[in-house]
């Protein structure tokens, strides 16, 4: 570059090449919150281990705002705001999947409910925020679903807990819920300070949900502390910012599109973690819902 700085232009192509990554990224790290799971949950009941998981994530962005000295008393409004959609976001959906899984509900079982969410915002957001869905992206979304059901519908059988599955459904309702209100009404809270007042409010509520519930037991072994740390980092930090982030600057319909990449994704990390097979119809499902997705964000994102 020879010490020149560089042109707008040339910002503007590496600010648009970055949003174009962005999305595939987001589904690579939110999909490793099943293995983080997976790995974490023989070691701690589900409400205090996320608990624990999101103060920490709390705590770790209130010093990040602080040594970047970006904004942290945002009024008392912004940070209601923070905390509903926090409470939706980590504590009912985070919550829901983390129960069910304890209670014996499969990953894939729980990856297929949860990823009828971007029809549920689609259908939504035309009605509350006023988005348009293009007969292109409409097509996307049934081609997404669909991919979803061919990769872990051979995972379904009727010998899922009642339970477990009651709280996918609550999970399903938490994420749905707080995509929608983190577009119509996050768009304007700074991003590290208000993703922290999220977590705090989640964590009060998993709390309350851990003691009710007499599910306050940790192990700290080392596969327990090794999932913590990832799933701090990696998802209560990397994923929700930039899910956040993608929210601000896209459409919620395109957004939640990306949701039915993680199922597939999982499968995946699942078959090289695991040695969980994944057979024609899987990789058959895994192309349709690439392609499904693909058709929904090309042009909105």
């Amino acid at each position: 570059m020879d010490g020149k700085v560089p042109s707008s232009v040339e910002r503007d192509l590496r600010g648009l090449r970055l949003a174009r990554f962005a999305p595939y990224l987001f589904v690579l790290l939110w999909s490793t919150g099943f293995v983080g799971a997976k790995y974490g949950l023989p070691y701690a009941d589900p409400f205090i281990f996320l608990a624990l998981r999101v103060f920490i994530a709390a705590i770790a962005l209130l010093v990040a705002a602080r040594i970047l000295k970006a904004p942290i008393a945002i009024g008392s409004n912004s940070i209601v705001r923070s905390g509903i959609i926090g409470v939706f976001l980590h504590a009912f959906y985070l919550g829901g999947v983390f129960f069910a899984i304890s209670k014996g509900v499969p990953a894939g079982v729980a990856a297929v409910i949860t990823s009828i969410q971007p029809v549920l915002v689609s259908v939504l957001a035309i009605k509350l925020l006023g988005e348009k869905l293009r007969a292109i992206q409409f097509v996307g979304l049934l081609l997404g679903l669909t991919g979803v059901f061919l990769v872990l519908g051979p995972n379904i059988d009727g010998s899922v807990s009642l339970i477990g599955i009651a709280a996918v459904f609550v999970a399903l309702f938490g994420s749905t819920t707080a995509t929608l209100l983190q577009k119509k009404y996050g768009s304007g809270i700074p991003m590290l300070a208000g993703t922290a007042y999220q977590y705090i409010a989640s964590g009060l509520v998993l709390t309350c949900a851990a003691v009710a519930t007499q599910g306050t037991h940790i192990s700290f072994t080392g596969k327990f502390i090794g999932a913590i740390t990832w799933l701090v980092i990696v998802l209560s930090v990397g994923a929700v910012l930039l899910l956040l982030w993608l929210l601000n600057t896209g459409s919620a319909a395109s957004v939640s599109s990306l949701f039915y990449m993680v199922p597939p994704a999982t499968a995946i990390e699942a078959y090289f973690l695991f040695g969980e097979k994944v057979n024609t119809q899987g990789f058959l499902g895994i192309g349709i819902t690439a392609l499904g997705v693909w058709l929904v964000i090309r042009k909105t994102i």
